[in-house]
Protein backbone atom coordinates (compact mmCIF):
# COMPACT_ATOMS: atom_id res chain seq x y z
CA UNK A 1 0.00 0.00 0.00
CA UNK A 2 1.48 3.39 -0.98
CA UNK A 3 1.08 6.47 1.19
CA UNK A 4 -2.58 6.84 2.10
CA UNK A 5 -4.54 9.04 4.46
CA UNK A 6 -7.82 7.47 3.34
CA UNK A 7 -8.78 4.13 1.79
CA UNK A 8 -12.19 3.74 0.17
CA UNK A 9 -13.32 0.19 -0.52
CA UNK A 10 -16.18 -0.98 -2.71
CA UNK A 11 -17.12 -4.23 -4.39
CA UNK A 12 -18.08 -2.10 -7.40
CA UNK A 13 -15.33 0.42 -8.12
CA UNK A 14 -16.03 1.88 -11.57
CA UNK A 15 -12.82 2.43 -13.51
CA UNK A 16 -12.15 2.99 -17.20
CA UNK A 17 -11.66 -0.77 -17.47
CA UNK A 18 -15.04 -1.62 -15.94
CA UNK A 19 -16.31 -2.52 -12.47
CA UNK A 20 -14.32 -4.52 -9.96
CA UNK A 21 -13.83 -4.91 -6.20
CA UNK A 22 -11.03 -2.56 -5.21
CA UNK A 23 -9.49 -0.39 -2.53
CA UNK A 24 -8.76 3.19 -3.60
CA UNK A 25 -5.94 4.88 -1.70
CA UNK A 26 -6.00 8.66 -1.27
CA UNK A 27 -3.38 11.11 -0.03
CA UNK A 28 -3.18 14.88 -0.38
CA UNK A 29 -6.55 14.96 -2.14
CA UNK A 30 -5.32 12.69 -4.97
CA UNK A 31 -5.73 9.02 -5.76
CA UNK A 32 -2.43 7.26 -5.10
CA UNK A 33 -3.38 3.68 -6.01
CA UNK A 34 -6.22 1.38 -7.01
CA UNK A 35 -5.52 -1.93 -5.28
CA UNK A 36 -7.18 -5.29 -4.62
CA UNK A 37 -10.23 -5.03 -2.39
CA UNK A 38 -8.69 -6.82 0.60
CA UNK A 39 -5.42 -4.81 0.69
CA UNK A 40 -4.79 -3.75 4.28
CA UNK A 41 -4.65 0.03 4.81
CA UNK A 42 -1.42 1.42 6.26
CA UNK A 43 -1.26 2.38 9.94
CA UNK A 44 -3.06 5.62 10.65
CA UNK A 45 -5.09 5.66 7.42
CA UNK A 46 -8.84 6.07 7.72
CA UNK A 47 -10.82 3.31 6.03
CA UNK A 48 -14.32 3.63 4.57
CA UNK A 49 -16.15 0.62 3.19
CA UNK A 50 -18.90 1.32 0.67
CA UNK A 51 -19.92 -2.34 0.58
CA UNK A 52 -22.03 -3.06 -2.46
CA UNK A 53 -22.60 0.60 -3.28
CA UNK A 54 -20.75 1.58 -6.44
CA UNK A 55 -17.82 3.97 -6.27
CA UNK A 56 -17.88 6.15 -9.41
CA UNK A 57 -15.60 9.02 -10.38
CA UNK A 58 -17.19 12.32 -9.45
CA UNK A 59 -19.28 13.50 -12.37
CA UNK A 60 -18.21 16.47 -14.48
CA UNK A 61 -20.97 18.70 -15.85
CA UNK A 62 -19.70 21.12 -18.49
CA UNK A 63 -23.07 22.73 -19.25
CA UNK A 64 -24.63 24.54 -16.28
CA UNK A 65 -26.44 27.88 -16.11
CA UNK A 66 -25.89 29.16 -12.57
CA UNK A 67 -27.24 32.67 -13.41
CA UNK A 68 -25.20 34.29 -10.64
CA UNK A 69 -24.81 37.25 -10.25
CA UNK A 70 -27.76 39.14 -11.63
CA UNK A 71 -30.49 36.49 -11.80
CA UNK A 72 -29.95 34.74 -8.50
CA UNK A 73 -33.70 34.43 -8.03
CA UNK A 74 -33.39 31.78 -10.77
CA UNK A 75 -30.43 29.94 -9.19
CA UNK A 76 -27.06 30.81 -7.63
CA UNK A 77 -23.70 29.25 -6.83
CA UNK A 78 -24.72 28.19 -3.32
CA UNK A 79 -27.84 26.31 -4.41
CA UNK A 80 -26.51 25.03 -7.74
CA UNK A 81 -23.37 23.54 -6.26
CA UNK A 82 -25.27 21.95 -3.37
CA UNK A 83 -27.59 20.35 -5.91
CA UNK A 84 -24.57 19.21 -7.92
CA UNK A 85 -23.00 17.58 -4.86
CA UNK A 86 -26.28 15.86 -4.01
CA UNK A 87 -26.30 14.45 -7.54
CA UNK A 88 -22.75 13.08 -7.48
CA UNK A 89 -21.29 15.98 -9.51
CA UNK A 90 -17.94 17.24 -8.23
CA UNK A 91 -17.05 19.66 -11.04
CA UNK A 92 -19.22 21.99 -13.10
CA UNK A 93 -18.51 24.61 -15.73
CA UNK A 94 -20.81 27.62 -15.75
CA UNK A 95 -22.24 29.07 -18.93
CA UNK A 96 -21.60 32.76 -19.71
CA UNK A 97 -25.19 33.90 -20.16
CA UNK A 98 -28.22 34.51 -17.95
CA UNK A 99 -25.92 36.08 -15.36
CA UNK A 100 -25.55 39.86 -15.28
CA UNK A 101 -23.08 40.84 -16.54
CA UNK A 102 -22.63 37.99 -19.01
CA UNK A 103 -19.12 36.53 -19.11
CA UNK A 104 -18.06 38.25 -22.32
CA UNK A 105 -14.92 40.02 -21.10
CA UNK A 106 -12.28 39.48 -18.44
CA UNK A 107 -13.80 42.05 -16.09
CA UNK A 108 -17.15 40.22 -16.08
CA UNK A 109 -15.36 36.94 -15.42
CA UNK A 110 -13.68 38.48 -12.37
CA UNK A 111 -17.07 39.58 -11.06
CA UNK A 112 -18.46 36.07 -11.44
CA UNK A 113 -15.41 34.48 -9.83
CA UNK A 114 -15.75 36.76 -6.82
CA UNK A 115 -19.36 35.69 -6.37
CA UNK A 116 -18.63 31.99 -6.82
CA UNK A 117 -15.51 31.73 -4.68
CA UNK A 118 -17.07 31.65 -1.18
CA UNK A 119 -20.19 29.73 -2.22
CA UNK A 120 -18.92 26.77 -4.27
CA UNK A 121 -19.57 23.33 -2.77
CA UNK A 122 -17.94 21.68 -5.81
CA UNK A 123 -15.15 22.74 -8.14
CA UNK A 124 -16.27 25.37 -10.64
CA UNK A 125 -14.93 26.56 -13.97
CA UNK A 126 -16.30 29.05 -16.49
CA UNK A 127 -17.03 29.37 -20.20
CA UNK A 128 -16.55 32.72 -21.86
CA UNK A 129 -19.07 34.16 -24.29
CA UNK A 130 -18.63 35.06 -27.96
CA UNK A 131 -21.11 37.73 -29.04
CA UNK A 132 -21.16 40.35 -31.81
CA UNK A 133 -18.34 42.84 -31.39
CA UNK A 134 -16.29 41.13 -28.68
CA UNK A 135 -13.69 39.28 -30.77
CA UNK A 136 -10.97 41.42 -29.18
CA UNK A 137 -12.10 40.31 -25.71
CA UNK A 138 -11.65 36.59 -26.39
CA UNK A 139 -7.89 36.42 -25.93
CA UNK A 140 -7.96 38.23 -22.53
CA UNK A 141 -10.83 35.98 -21.43
CA UNK A 142 -8.89 32.89 -22.43
CA UNK A 143 -5.79 34.14 -20.65
CA UNK A 144 -7.94 34.68 -17.55
CA UNK A 145 -8.84 30.99 -17.50
CA UNK A 146 -12.13 30.33 -19.30
CA UNK A 147 -12.38 26.88 -20.87
CA UNK A 148 -13.50 28.20 -24.24
CA UNK A 149 -16.27 30.29 -25.76
CA UNK A 150 -19.98 29.76 -26.15
CA UNK A 151 -22.02 31.25 -28.96
CA UNK A 152 -25.57 31.01 -30.27
CA UNK A 153 -26.50 30.66 -33.91
CA UNK A 154 -30.13 31.50 -33.02
CA UNK A 155 -31.46 34.03 -30.47
CA UNK A 156 -30.42 33.13 -26.93
CA UNK A 157 -33.55 34.38 -25.18
CA UNK A 158 -31.75 37.21 -23.34
CA UNK A 159 -30.98 40.49 -25.05
CA UNK A 160 -27.53 40.95 -23.49
CA UNK A 161 -26.23 37.82 -25.24
CA UNK A 162 -27.01 38.21 -28.98
CA UNK A 163 -26.51 35.45 -31.52
CA UNK A 164 -23.46 35.30 -33.77
CA UNK A 165 -23.87 35.49 -37.54
CA UNK A 166 -21.94 36.45 -40.65
CA UNK A 167 -18.56 38.07 -40.15
CA UNK A 168 -18.94 38.05 -36.34
CA UNK A 169 -19.21 34.27 -36.36
CA UNK A 170 -16.26 33.93 -38.73
CA UNK A 171 -14.10 36.24 -36.59
CA UNK A 172 -14.96 34.34 -33.41
CA UNK A 173 -14.19 30.99 -35.03
CA UNK A 174 -10.89 32.27 -36.45
CA UNK A 175 -9.86 33.78 -33.11
CA UNK A 176 -10.77 30.59 -31.24
CA UNK A 177 -8.64 28.63 -33.72
CA UNK A 178 -5.73 31.04 -33.24
CA UNK A 179 -5.93 30.61 -29.47
CA UNK A 180 -6.44 26.85 -29.67
CA UNK A 181 -9.68 27.38 -27.79
CA UNK A 182 -12.89 25.38 -27.93
CA UNK A 183 -15.96 27.02 -29.48
CA UNK A 184 -19.15 25.52 -28.01
CA UNK A 185 -22.24 26.22 -30.08
CA UNK A 186 -25.99 26.35 -29.55
CA UNK A 187 -26.79 24.94 -32.95
CA UNK A 188 -30.23 25.89 -34.27
CA UNK A 189 -30.60 27.72 -37.56
CA UNK A 190 -32.55 31.00 -37.17
CA UNK A 191 -33.91 30.99 -40.72
CA UNK A 192 -35.46 27.55 -40.25
CA UNK A 193 -36.90 28.63 -36.91
CA UNK A 194 -38.36 31.79 -38.47
CA UNK A 195 -40.02 29.71 -41.18
CA UNK A 196 -41.50 27.14 -38.79
CA UNK A 197 -45.14 27.38 -37.69
CA UNK A 198 -45.64 29.39 -34.51
CA UNK A 199 -48.60 28.10 -32.51
CA UNK A 200 -48.91 29.82 -29.11
CA UNK A 201 -50.72 28.00 -26.37
CA UNK A 202 -50.46 25.00 -24.06
CA UNK A 203 -50.07 22.30 -26.72
CA UNK A 204 -46.68 20.58 -26.81
CA UNK A 205 -47.16 19.42 -30.40
CA UNK A 206 -47.30 23.04 -31.55
CA UNK A 207 -44.13 23.92 -29.68
CA UNK A 208 -42.31 20.89 -31.11
CA UNK A 209 -43.30 21.93 -34.63
CA UNK A 210 -41.84 25.38 -33.96
CA UNK A 211 -38.35 23.90 -33.29
CA UNK A 212 -38.01 21.32 -36.10
CA UNK A 213 -35.13 18.93 -36.50
CA UNK A 214 -34.15 20.75 -39.67
CA UNK A 215 -33.07 23.76 -37.59
CA UNK A 216 -30.54 21.64 -35.73
CA UNK A 217 -29.48 19.67 -38.79
CA UNK A 218 -28.65 22.78 -40.83
CA UNK A 219 -26.89 24.45 -37.91
CA UNK A 220 -24.76 21.37 -37.23
CA UNK A 221 -23.70 21.43 -40.88
CA UNK A 222 -22.63 25.06 -40.40
CA UNK A 223 -20.64 24.15 -37.29
CA UNK A 224 -18.85 21.39 -39.18
CA UNK A 225 -18.08 23.86 -41.98
CA UNK A 226 -16.57 26.28 -39.45
CA UNK A 227 -14.24 23.55 -38.22
CA UNK A 228 -13.26 22.73 -41.79
CA UNK A 229 -12.76 26.35 -42.82
CA UNK A 230 -10.82 27.61 -39.81
CA UNK A 231 -9.50 24.50 -38.08
CA UNK A 232 -11.49 25.54 -35.00
CA UNK A 233 -12.23 22.95 -32.33
CA UNK A 234 -16.02 23.07 -32.19
CA UNK A 235 -18.51 21.36 -29.91
CA UNK A 236 -22.24 20.97 -30.56
CA UNK A 237 -24.23 21.64 -27.41
CA UNK A 238 -27.35 19.75 -26.25
CA UNK A 239 -27.94 17.73 -29.42
CA UNK A 240 -31.58 16.66 -29.64
CA UNK A 241 -32.02 15.84 -33.35
CA UNK A 242 -30.75 12.36 -34.16
CA UNK A 243 -30.92 13.34 -37.84
CA UNK A 244 -27.68 15.29 -37.32
CA UNK A 245 -25.72 12.21 -36.22
CA UNK A 246 -24.59 11.17 -39.73
CA UNK A 247 -23.07 14.62 -40.34
CA UNK A 248 -21.22 14.46 -37.02
CA UNK A 249 -19.97 10.95 -37.74
CA UNK A 250 -18.79 12.01 -41.20
CA UNK A 251 -16.91 14.96 -39.69
CA UNK A 252 -15.13 12.59 -37.32
CA UNK A 253 -14.17 10.27 -40.16
CA UNK A 254 -12.76 13.26 -42.02
CA UNK A 255 -10.58 14.09 -39.02
CA UNK A 256 -12.31 17.36 -38.19
CA UNK A 257 -12.14 18.55 -34.55
CA UNK A 258 -15.90 18.26 -33.94
CA UNK A 259 -17.54 16.87 -30.80
CA UNK A 260 -21.10 16.75 -29.47
CA UNK A 261 -23.07 16.29 -26.28
CA UNK A 262 -26.60 15.38 -25.37
CA UNK A 263 -28.59 15.73 -22.14
CA UNK A 264 -30.45 13.51 -19.67
CA UNK A 265 -33.84 14.87 -20.74
CA UNK A 266 -33.27 13.95 -24.38
CA UNK A 267 -32.28 10.42 -23.35
CA UNK A 268 -35.04 9.78 -20.82
CA UNK A 269 -38.12 11.85 -21.75
CA UNK A 270 -40.23 11.78 -24.91
CA UNK A 271 -42.57 14.18 -26.68
CA UNK A 272 -45.40 11.64 -26.58
CA UNK A 273 -45.58 11.74 -22.77
CA UNK A 274 -45.62 15.54 -22.30
CA UNK A 275 -49.07 16.82 -21.29
CA UNK A 276 -50.45 20.05 -22.63
CA UNK A 277 -49.52 22.99 -20.44
CA UNK A 278 -46.58 21.14 -18.82
CA UNK A 279 -43.99 23.79 -19.59
CA UNK A 280 -41.57 22.31 -17.07
CA UNK A 281 -40.66 20.12 -20.08
CA UNK A 282 -39.84 23.08 -22.33
CA UNK A 283 -36.26 23.42 -23.52
CA UNK A 284 -34.57 24.55 -26.72
CA UNK A 285 -33.88 22.49 -28.72
CA UNK A 286 -36.87 20.44 -27.61
CA UNK A 287 -37.50 16.96 -26.27
CA UNK A 288 -38.41 14.89 -29.33
CA UNK A 289 -40.16 11.63 -30.11
CA UNK A 290 -39.35 8.18 -28.70
CA UNK A 291 -37.86 6.98 -32.00
CA UNK A 292 -35.50 9.95 -32.03
CA UNK A 293 -34.50 9.13 -28.44
CA UNK A 294 -33.58 5.58 -29.49
CA UNK A 295 -31.27 6.94 -32.18
CA UNK A 296 -29.58 9.29 -29.70
CA UNK A 297 -28.83 6.28 -27.51
CA UNK A 298 -27.32 4.54 -30.52
CA UNK A 299 -25.16 7.60 -31.22
CA UNK A 300 -24.01 7.60 -27.62
CA UNK A 301 -23.19 3.91 -27.73
CA UNK A 302 -21.14 4.16 -30.93
CA UNK A 303 -19.20 7.25 -29.80
CA UNK A 304 -20.70 9.81 -32.18
CA UNK A 305 -21.95 11.64 -29.09
CA UNK A 306 -19.09 12.28 -26.66
CA UNK A 307 -20.78 13.04 -23.38
CA UNK A 308 -23.96 13.63 -21.39
CA UNK A 309 -24.33 16.89 -19.45
CA UNK A 310 -27.28 18.59 -17.83
CA UNK A 311 -27.83 21.94 -19.57
CA UNK A 312 -29.25 22.88 -16.18
CA UNK A 313 -31.21 26.04 -17.01
CA UNK A 314 -33.53 27.02 -14.18
CA UNK A 315 -36.04 29.82 -13.81
CA UNK A 316 -38.66 30.91 -11.33
CA UNK A 317 -42.04 29.22 -11.37
CA UNK A 318 -43.60 32.45 -12.67
CA UNK A 319 -41.56 32.19 -15.86
CA UNK A 320 -42.80 28.66 -16.49
CA UNK A 321 -46.23 29.75 -17.69
CA UNK A 322 -48.68 27.30 -19.26
CA UNK A 323 -48.02 28.70 -22.75
CA UNK A 324 -45.14 26.93 -24.49
CA UNK A 325 -44.52 29.95 -26.71
CA UNK A 326 -43.81 32.32 -23.83
CA UNK A 327 -42.56 30.07 -21.00
CA UNK A 328 -38.85 30.12 -20.21
CA UNK A 329 -37.06 27.23 -21.89
CA UNK A 330 -34.86 25.18 -19.61
CA UNK A 331 -34.84 22.01 -17.53
CA UNK A 332 -33.34 21.81 -14.05
CA UNK A 333 -31.59 18.49 -13.55
CA UNK A 334 -28.27 18.93 -11.72
CA UNK A 335 -29.38 16.73 -8.84
CA UNK A 336 -31.21 14.16 -10.97
CA UNK A 337 -29.08 13.63 -14.07
CA UNK A 338 -27.20 10.58 -12.79
CA UNK A 339 -30.24 8.56 -11.66
CA UNK A 340 -32.22 9.63 -14.74
CA UNK A 341 -29.53 8.45 -17.14
CA UNK A 342 -28.75 5.31 -15.11
CA UNK A 343 -32.43 4.33 -15.02
CA UNK A 344 -32.68 4.36 -18.81
CA UNK A 345 -29.14 3.05 -19.39
CA UNK A 346 -29.68 -0.09 -17.32
CA UNK A 347 -32.97 -0.72 -19.11
CA UNK A 348 -31.05 -0.66 -22.38
CA UNK A 349 -28.30 -2.99 -21.20
CA UNK A 350 -25.58 -0.44 -20.43
CA UNK A 351 -23.43 -0.59 -17.29
CA UNK A 352 -22.13 1.91 -14.79
CA UNK A 353 -18.81 2.07 -16.64
CA UNK A 354 -20.69 3.42 -19.66
CA UNK A 355 -22.43 6.05 -17.53
CA UNK A 356 -19.11 7.08 -15.97
CA UNK A 357 -17.57 7.40 -19.43
CA UNK A 358 -20.42 9.60 -20.65
CA UNK A 359 -20.90 11.75 -17.53
CA UNK A 360 -17.41 11.96 -16.00
CA UNK A 361 -14.56 11.00 -18.35
CA UNK A 362 -16.13 12.46 -21.51
CA UNK A 363 -16.91 15.93 -20.14
CA UNK A 364 -13.54 16.07 -18.36
CA UNK A 365 -11.77 15.26 -21.63
CA UNK A 366 -13.83 17.87 -23.48
CA UNK A 367 -12.76 20.61 -21.07
CA UNK A 368 -9.17 19.39 -20.71
CA UNK A 369 -9.64 18.62 -17.01
CA UNK A 370 -6.80 16.14 -16.74
CA UNK A 371 -7.22 15.59 -12.98
CA UNK A 372 -10.92 14.76 -13.20
CA UNK A 373 -13.28 12.13 -14.54
CA UNK A 374 -11.55 8.78 -13.91
CA UNK A 375 -10.62 6.68 -10.90
CA UNK A 376 -6.90 6.14 -11.42
CA UNK A 377 -3.65 7.16 -9.69
CA UNK A 378 -2.82 10.84 -10.04
CA UNK A 379 -6.39 12.03 -10.46
CA UNK A 380 -8.31 14.08 -7.91
CA UNK A 381 -10.00 11.94 -5.28
CA UNK A 382 -13.49 12.93 -6.45
CA UNK A 383 -16.12 10.22 -6.03
CA UNK A 384 -19.84 9.57 -6.17
CA UNK A 385 -21.07 6.69 -4.01
CA UNK A 386 -24.16 5.30 -5.73
CA UNK A 387 -26.61 2.60 -4.70
CA UNK A 388 -27.49 1.54 -8.23
CA UNK A 389 -30.37 -0.72 -7.24
CA UNK A 390 -32.23 1.59 -4.86
CA UNK A 391 -35.22 3.36 -6.37
CA UNK A 392 -36.99 6.56 -5.43
CA UNK A 393 -39.82 8.76 -6.65
CA UNK A 394 -38.78 12.32 -7.43
CA UNK A 395 -40.28 14.75 -4.92
CA UNK A 396 -39.51 18.36 -5.84
CA UNK A 397 -39.46 19.27 -2.13
CA UNK A 398 -36.31 17.18 -1.76
CA UNK A 399 -34.31 19.05 -4.39
CA UNK A 400 -31.52 21.49 -3.60
CA UNK A 401 -32.21 23.68 -6.65
CA UNK A 402 -33.40 27.15 -5.72
CA UNK A 403 -36.50 26.70 -7.88
CA UNK A 404 -37.87 23.19 -7.70
CA UNK A 405 -39.81 23.13 -10.93
CA UNK A 406 -38.78 19.84 -12.53
CA UNK A 407 -39.78 17.70 -15.48
CA UNK A 408 -38.93 14.65 -13.37
CA UNK A 409 -41.54 15.26 -10.63
CA UNK A 410 -43.26 12.00 -9.70
CA UNK A 411 -40.91 9.95 -11.87
CA UNK A 412 -39.58 6.64 -10.49
CA UNK A 413 -35.79 6.50 -10.84
CA UNK A 414 -33.08 4.02 -9.95
CA UNK A 415 -29.79 5.07 -8.38
CA UNK A 416 -29.48 6.86 -5.05
CA UNK A 417 -26.38 8.97 -4.43
CA UNK A 418 -25.33 8.04 -0.90
CA UNK A 419 -22.27 10.30 -0.66
CA UNK A 420 -20.05 12.62 -2.68
CA UNK A 421 -16.33 13.19 -2.10
CA UNK A 422 -14.25 16.12 -3.35
CA UNK A 423 -10.46 15.73 -3.27
CA UNK A 424 -10.67 13.10 -0.54
CA UNK A 425 -13.17 14.92 1.67
CA UNK A 426 -16.81 13.96 1.96
CA UNK A 427 -18.94 16.97 1.00
CA UNK A 428 -22.37 15.35 0.93
CA UNK A 429 -23.76 12.39 2.83
CA UNK A 430 -27.32 11.46 3.65
CA UNK A 431 -28.66 14.86 2.66
CA UNK A 432 -26.11 16.72 4.82
CA UNK A 433 -23.60 19.09 3.22
CA UNK A 434 -20.31 20.39 4.56
CA UNK A 435 -19.27 24.02 4.31
CA UNK A 436 -18.30 25.10 0.76
CA UNK A 437 -14.98 23.53 -0.23
CA UNK A 438 -15.00 23.92 -3.99
CA UNK A 439 -12.19 25.58 -5.94
CA UNK A 440 -12.30 27.79 -9.00
CA UNK A 441 -10.66 25.95 -11.88
CA UNK A 442 -8.86 27.07 -15.00
CA UNK A 443 -8.12 25.19 -18.18
CA UNK A 444 -5.12 23.32 -16.81
CA UNK A 445 -7.02 22.01 -13.78
CA UNK A 446 -5.25 24.34 -11.40
CA UNK A 447 -7.00 26.23 -8.63
CA UNK A 448 -6.85 30.01 -8.53
CA UNK A 449 -3.95 30.21 -6.09
CA UNK A 450 -1.80 27.97 -8.27
CA UNK A 451 -2.65 30.05 -11.34
CA UNK A 452 -1.59 33.23 -9.56
CA UNK A 453 1.64 31.77 -8.14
Amino acid sequence: MPDAELVLRSRRVVTSGGERPAAVAVAGGRITAVLPYDTAPPPGARAEDCGDDALLPGLVDTHVHVNDPGRTEWEGFATATRAAAAGGITTLIDMPLNSLPPTTDAEALAVKQAVARPRAHVDVGFWGGAIPGNAADLAPLYAAGVFGFKCFLSPSGVEEFPRLAGTDLERAAAEAARLGALLVVHAEDPDVLDGAPQVPGPGYAGFLASRPRAAENRAVARVVALAERHGTRVHVLHLSSADALPALAAARRAGLPVTAETCPHFLTLTAEEIPDGATEFKCCPPIREAGNRDLLWAGLADGTIDCVVSDHSPATAELKTGDFATAWGGISSLQLGLPAVWTEARRRGHGLADVARWMAAGPARLAGLTAKGVIEPGRDADFAVLDPDAAFTVDPAGLEHRNRVTAYAGRRLHGVVRATWLRGRRIHHGGVHTEPRGRLLGRTDRDERQQQA
